[in-house]
């Protein structure tokens, strides 16, 4: 058999994790600790493998259910070699170091089994209940492998050059930033869109470091779902417009 196919073989590498295009990522348990996973992002796999899916703590469960944010897992384990993707988005392989990771749930792929996680909140600056949006902080030594809808742009944060990124494009930012939620509008204007500009909430990033942002201001599909036919405009997380009770809908 012949065929332009070909060209699209197997990469071999000795890397953990290693892009085999830039919408598949390949994962080698062979002689590693487990690697969890997005549910369902296993597209291929060979060796003896397992997949259960990853029991959370009591504290993850009492977050998940309280801010809607969290990591729907598997746990892969086994000797062989397995290939992730979700929706043909981009993957790109972030090492966590001392500093830290905080990252919309919604761009997580696969990590470490040996990293850390739970939900952290940014809060407005209009302290009104409900306006903050919900996060995943990663800390530990490991590697992940985020997500993005389109080719990224990583921005660096000094204390002489802060950032402001849309809420609904921002993927990731280093632990060790300042941030804060804000909307550029007067207060009695913070529920609907900044006047005709068709721009809204915004996080304000400060310090050193480096803030994530994708070119697109809509989650992917499986994390804009908010109820029967109805989905948001724009994300602010997990919770989307009904945890915020800003975002346009249609059904």
């Amino acid at each position: 058999m012949q065929s332009p196919l070909f060209g699209f073989a197997e990469q071999q590498t000795q890397e953990r994790y290693a892009l085999q295009n830039p919408q598949l990522l390949r994962v080698s348990l062979q002689g590693h600790d487990d690697v969890l996973a997005r549910k369902g992002a296993m597209v291929a796999y060979q060796g003896l493998l397992e997949f259960d899916a990853e029991i959370q703590s009591s504290g993850q469960r009492r977050a998940r259910a309280h801010t809607g944010e969290g990591l729907d897992l598997m746990r892969c384990h086994g000797q062989g070699t397995v290939y992730f993707a979700n929706l043909a988005q981009y993957i790109h392989v972030v090492d966590v170091g001392h500093e830290g990771l905080t990252v919309d749930s919604s761009y997580v792929l696969a990590l470490d089994s040996s990293l850390h996680y739970e939900v952290v909140a940014v809060d407005s600056q209009y302290g009104i209940s409900g306006s903050g949006k919900y996060q995943i902080v990663i800390t530990g030594t490991g590697k992940v492998a985020l997500m993005t809808s389109g080719q990224p742009l990583m921005l660096q944060v000094t204390p002489d050059r802060y950032v402001n990124a849309d809420a609904d494009a921002i993927v990731a930012w280093s632990n060790g930033l300042r941030v804060q939620m804000q909307a550029q509008t007067h207060s009695s204007g913070v529920w609907r869109r900044r006047g005709s500009t068709g721009e809204g909430w915004e996080l304000s990033f400060m310090g050193t470091g480096y803030a994530l942002v994708q070119p697109s201001e809509l989650l992917p599909p499986q994390g804009a779902q908010i109820g029967q036919g109805v989905r948001a405009q724009y994300g602010m997380g997990q919770q989307g417009a009904r945890g915020q009770n800003q975002g346009n809908v249609w059904s």
